[in-house]
């Protein structure tokens, strides 16, 4: 058994690498982006906001593997544009979260009293100078634990890609069983995904706690 866990598990790990580059693909871009969600949300022209309630409605009520088909298949068939697995789960994965990470920054926003907005207001600051100067610093603390959650169930998510063919560590792990017969690669992909939401979820808390003394 030693010897058949070290033939698989350099595949595994070329699998794990393709992972975690999704993983942090995903987090790098849709946290910004989500924040440009909520702005957007929260616009006072119509349109605009309609617009990226239309998004964030659309990519939180349909199930992201059905968002990942749709990519797929729909640029090739209809655009003629053909992207590959990884490409494809990048760009699926980021606008999902995005969407889910602004309705997180727009409770956090809505959370901050009013009074502040009036005090600002008598100060002279201008709407952009409140808002960044002033309320998404205090926002960041009071949406910290929410995306903390989020970015522990993004690290089980990539493991969606695989349904598109992306090589990560599930398909890796997948093609191993189908293989071989042994459901080994099975238990040594779910300890390392153990593993990276554990050291994740070490460094989120060590994090919530730093930014809890501001409170």
């Amino acid at each position: 058994m030693a010897d058949y866990i070290g033939l698989i598990i350099p595949a595994l790990m070329k699998g794990a690498v393709v992972s975690l580059e999704l993983f942090c693909v995903t987090l790098v871009l849709s946290l910004p982006l989500g924040l440009l969600v909520c702005l957007g949300e929260n616009s006072r022209i119509k349109i605009i906001s309609w617009i990226f309630k239309a998004y964030v409605f659309v990519f939180r009520g349909t199930p992201l593997m059905l968002q990942l088909f749709f990519f797929y298949f729909f640029f090739p068939i209809n655009m003629g544009v053909r992207m590959n697995a990884f490409t494809t789960a990048s760009l699926t994965f980021v606008l999902n979260y995005a969407a889910y990470f602004a309705e997180i920054y727009r409770g956090g926003i809505n959370s901050i009293d009013k009074g502040q907005y009036e005090a600002a207001n008598s100060l002279g600051l201008s709407r952009a100078q409140t808002l960044f100067g002033i309320i998404l610093p205090q926002t960041f603390r009071v949406v910290l634990p929410p995306v903390s959650n989020e970015v522990i169930v993004l690290i089980k998510d990539t493991a969606l890609a695989s349904a598109i063919a992306l090589v990560d560590i599930m398909r890796v792990s997948e093609m191993i069983v189908n293989r071989d017969g042994s459901l080994a690669a099975y238990v040594i992909a779910a300890g390392m995904y153990l593993v990276f939401t554990f050291f994740m979820t070490v460094i989120l808390t060590r994090l919530e706690k730093r930014f809890s003394k501001f409170e």
